[in-house]
C-alpha cells in the first residue's frame, strides 16, 4: 500500500510538472485546430454564423485561384526542400572535418541571414530586385545589359521567390548537418581510410546513412515552414503577377482579412493541415522504422 501511494504521488508530481505546458498546448494548438474545423463548416458574417456543411470546400474546389495556390505551394515545398537538403548536406560534408575555426566561420556566415527578420530580408531583396532603381537593375544598366522585371514576370517570379526563401533559411540546415556529422564516430572514418576508401565513398556510405535522422528532421521542418510562407509573398509580389506566386497561406490570408470569408479561410487551413500530415507522416514513419 505504501509503495502504491508512493507511485501515485510520483505520477501526480510528474503530471503537475507538465500541466502548464500541456495547458498551453491545449489552448494554442488543439483548440485552434478544433475551432478551425468547426468554422470551415459555417458561413461567418461578422457576429453571425450559419451552418453550410461542405459548401466552403465546394467553393474552394470551384475557384481556379485555389488550384493555382495549391500548385504553387507544392512547387515551393518540393523545390525548397530539395535545394535545402542537397546544398546544406554538400556544405556540411565539405567542411565538417576541417579546422574548428574554419568550421565556425562557415557556420556563422551561413547562419547570419537566419538571425535577420524575414521582413527585413524581404525588404532588402525588394530593393535589390526593383526594376526601376534596384541595385541589380543598376548594375545591369552599367554593363549595358537589358533589365528584366523578375518579380513582374510570370515565368520568373516563382524561381526568384524560391531562391530568396532558400537563401534566407538554408543556414539552419547547414548548422544541423555539421553538428550531426561532427558527432559521427571517428573510428568509422579511420577504418574507411585504412580500407582505402575515397572521400566520395565515405560521404555516400558513412555520412549519408548516419545523418538520415537529421535529413528527415530538416525535411519536415522545411515542409512546415514553406506551407506557412507569407511574408516573402506579401512584401515581394503580393501574390502577383496574375496570381503567379500566390500560395495557400496567402490565399487563406486574402479570404480571411480582405474578403471577410472566414469560413472559406478555415477550410483552406484544414486542407493545409491535412497536406502537412500527408507530407510529414511518411518521413516520421521512416525515422521510427530506422530505430
Amino acid at each position: 500500500m505504501i509503495r502504491y501511494n508512493r507511485n501515485v504521488k510520483e505520477g501526480l508530481t510528474g503530471y503537475l510538472f507538465i500541466a502548464p505546458q500541456f495547458l498551453l498546448f491545449l489552448i494554442f494548438v488543439v483548440y485552434p485546430i478544433v475551432e478551425g474545423l468547426r468554422l470551415s463548416l459555417y458561413k461567418v458574417q461578422y457576429r453571425t454564423e450559419t451552418f453550410v456543411g461542405f459548401d466552403n470546400y465546394a467553393a474552394l474546389f470551384g475557384d481556379p485561384v485555389f488550384f493555382k495556390a495549391v500548385w504553387n505551394t507544392v512547387i515551393f515545398v518540393v523545390a525548397i526542400v530539395l535545394l535545402t537538403v542537397a546544398f546544406s548536406f554538400f556544405v556540411g560534408s565539405a567542411v565538417f572535418d576541417k579546422n574548428a575555426k574554419y568550421v565556425s566561420f562557415i557556420r556563422g556566415s551561413y547562419y547570419i541571414p537566419v538571425m535577420v527578420s524575414m521582413v527585413v530580408m524581404s525588404m532588402v531583396w525588394s530593393f535589390l530586385l526593383n526594376p526601376a532603381n534596384g541595385l541589380i537593375s543598376y548594375m545591369a544598366r552599367e554593363m549595358e545589359m537589358s533589365t528584366v522585371n523578375l518579380l513582374g514576370n510570370k515565368s520568373t517570379v516563382l524561381p526568384v521567390v524560391i531562391f530568396v526563401t532558400f537563401a534566407t533559411n538554408v543556414g539552419q540546415a547547414i548548422i544541423l548537418y555539421i553538428a550531426a556529422m561532427i558527432g559521427v564516430p571517428k573510428d568509422l572514418f579511420e577504418a574507411a581510410e585504412v580500407d582505402g576508401a575515397g572521400r566520395l565513398h565515405v560521404i555516400c556510405h558513412i555520412l549519408l546513412p548516419l545523418v538520415k535522422p537529421t535529413t528527415i528532421y530538416i525535411t519536415i521542418i522545411n515542409i512546415i515552414a514553406v506551407l506557412k510562407i507569407f511574408v516573402v509573398i506579401q512584401l515581394l509580389t503580393g501574390g502577383g503577377p496574375n496570381n503567379a506566386s500566390v500560395t495557400l497561406m496567402y490565399y487563406l490570408y486574402n479570404n480571411a482579412f480582405k474578403y471577410n470569408q472566414l469560413g472559406v479561410a478555415s477550410a483552406v487551413g484544414v486542407i493545409m493541415f491535412l497536406l502537412t500530415l500527408l507530407l510529414s507522416v511518411p518521413q516520421l514513419k521512416a525515422m521510427f522504422n530506422d530505430k
